[in-house]
C-alpha cells in the first residue's frame, strides 16, 4: 500500500489466507471520510465491511423511512422507550455532524459509494440495532432505564459544548459509549452489550466475509476489541439471541400489585371502613396525580393528562396494562399524526424542543413520562397507605 496512507487509523490483519485492512474511523470526522474513499480507491478491495445492519443501512440512505413508522403499533409492542432511545441517540450524532458539516455515517456512505465503484461486494457487519438494544434494555433493571433516559435528555444540550477537537477524540470511543460513559460506569452491563459484544460480532463478520482482500470501516472505539477477538472463536449465534426475561420482573409485576391489594384489605380488616377508605384515597391520589403530572411534562393533550390520572391507580394494578400505554393511545388519537410530523422528525430530533412539539415523539414522550409517574406513584403511596395500621 503507498506510504502516504501510513495512519494511525489503518491496521493490517490477516486470517485463514485474506488481508484484512480495518478503518477506524470517527463518525463525524471529514478527514474519516476522505481516508475511507482514498484506500478503498487504491486498495480496490473484493469486500468493503461497514459497521451497519440493514435496518440502519436503510435508514442513513432513506430520507422518508419515517414516514412508514407506525406509532400505534410501537405503543401496543412497548416500544416506545426502545424507540425514543434509540431518537435522542439519533439526534446527539446528527447535531455534532451538522455542527462540523459532516453527513452523519457520511463515512459508512462512502465506504458503500466507494465499493461499488471498484466493484467490491459491500458486507454489512454490524448486528440489528433491534437486537442491541433489546439485549441492553433486558440487562437494566428500572433504576437504570430511568437513568439511562436522563441522561439521553442531558447529552441533547451538551451538544453546543463539543468542540472539533472533542470530536476527534471520539475516535477513542464507540459514538453510543461516548453518550452513555457515565451510564456505563455504573451499569457494565450497558457497555457489554453496546460496545463488548459488538466487537465480538464485527469480528467474526469481518473474518468470515467473502473474498481475499478486505477493507473494514468500523468506529475507532472498536479497534481494540477487534484485534482483542481476531484470533479468538465466537459463537455468533449466541450474540444474535435474545436472552430469556429473567424471573424476577415477571415475578415483581404480579407480586407488587397482590400486595398493595392486601395491604388495601388488611387495612379495612385492621383500621376499619374509615382506614381502609382512607388508603384507598392515597392509593388514587398518589398514582392518578404523579402519572398526570408525567403527561402534563410531555405535554400531552388534557384528555391525555385527564386519561392517565384515571387509568393510573386501576392500570397499577393490571399487570398486562400500562398508563403510558392507555395514555400514549389517547395522545395518539387526540392529536393523531400528520404526514408533515414524520416528514419533520428529522430535524425536529434536533433540539430539545423539537422533541415536544413534534406529535410522534410527544406520544413517545407522553408513554414514557406517564409510566415513570405511575411508578412514582406506588412507591409514595406505598408508605402512606401503611401509617393507616
Amino acid at each position: 500500500m503507498n506510504d502516504k496512507f501510513n495512519s494511525e487509523m489503518l491496521h493490517h490483519l490477516e486470517h485463514d489466507g485474506k488481508r484484512v485492512i480495518l478503518i477506524g474511523t470517527a463518525h463525524v470526522s471529514k478527514e474519516s471520510v476522505d481516508l475511507v474513499e482514498a484506500i478503498i480507491a487504491d486498495v480496490k478491495p473484493d469486500t468493503v465491511c461497514v459497521e451497519l445492519c440493514e435496518g440502519r443501512a436503510q435508514s442513513i440512505r432513506q430520507k422518508d423511512r419515517w414516514q412508514e413508522m407506525d406509532i400505534i403499533k410501537v405503543i401496543k409492542e412497548k416500544k416506545a422507550f426502545l424507540l425514543l432511545s434509540n431518537l435522542m441517540l439519533a439526534s446527539f450524532q446528527k447535531r455534532i455532524a451538522n455542527r462540523l458539516e459532516v453527513a452523519p455515517g457520511q463515512e459508512m456512505i462512502q465506504a458503500m459509494d466507494s465499493a461499488e465503484t471498484v466493484g467490491a461486494a459491500v458486507h454489512l457487519a454490524d448486528r440489528d440495532i433491534r437486537i442491541t438494544l433489546s439485549r441492553t434494555w433486558r440487562s437494566m433493571g428500572l433504576w437504570g432505564k430511568i437513568k439511562l433516559l436522563f441522561q439521553l435528555i442531558l447529552s441533547l444540550g451538551e451538544v453546543d459544548e463539543i468542540s472539533e477537537a472533542d470530536v476527534e477524540k471520539m475516535k477513542q470511543q464507540d459514538m453510543l459509549a461516548s453518550i452513555l460513559d457515565e451510564v456505563g460506569k455504573s451499569m457494565p452491563q450497558v457497555r457489554t452489550c453496546l460496545i463488548d459484544e459488538r466487537d465480538r460480532y464485527l469480528t467474526e463478520k469481518i473474518r468470515s466475509a467473502p473474498g481475499q482482500t478486505i477493507v473494514a470501516v468500523v468506529g475507532a472505539g472498536h479497534v481494540p476489541g477487534i484485534k482483542q477477538y481476531w484470533d479468538q472463536p465466537i459463537d455468533i449465534n449466541a450474540l444474535e439471541t435474545l436472552p430469556p426475561k429473567g424471573p424476577l420482573p415477571g415475578f415483581l409485576k404480579w407480586f407488587i400489585p397482590f400486595c398493595i391489594c392486601t395491604l388495601i384489605i388488611y387495612g379495612f380488616f385492621r383500621g376499619g371502613a374509615s382506614a381502609g377508605a382512607d388508603m384507598v384515597v392515597w392509593w388514587i391520589l398518589a398514582n392518578g396525580i404523579l402519572a398526570g403530572l408525567g403527561a402534563l411534562i410531555a405535554l400531552g393533550h388534557p384528555l391525555t393528562i385527564l386519561s392517565s390520572i384515571l387509568a393510573a391507580p386501576l392500570t397499577s394494578l393490571n399487570p398486562m396494562i400500562a398508563a403510558g400505554w392507555v395514555s400514549g393511545l389517547v395522545e395518539a388519537f387526540s392529536r393523531r399524526p400528520k404526514v408533515k410530523d414524520f416528514e419533520s422528525l428529522p430535524i425536529d430530533i434536533l433540539s430539545v424542543k423539537g422533541f415536544w412539539r413534534n406529535k410522534v415523539t410527544r406520544i413517545l414522550l407522553v408513554v414514557v413520562f406517564t409510566n415513570l409517574g405511575s411508578a412514582a406513584g406506588t412507591f409514595v403511596a406505598i408508605p402512606m397507605m401503611m401509617k393507616y395500621l
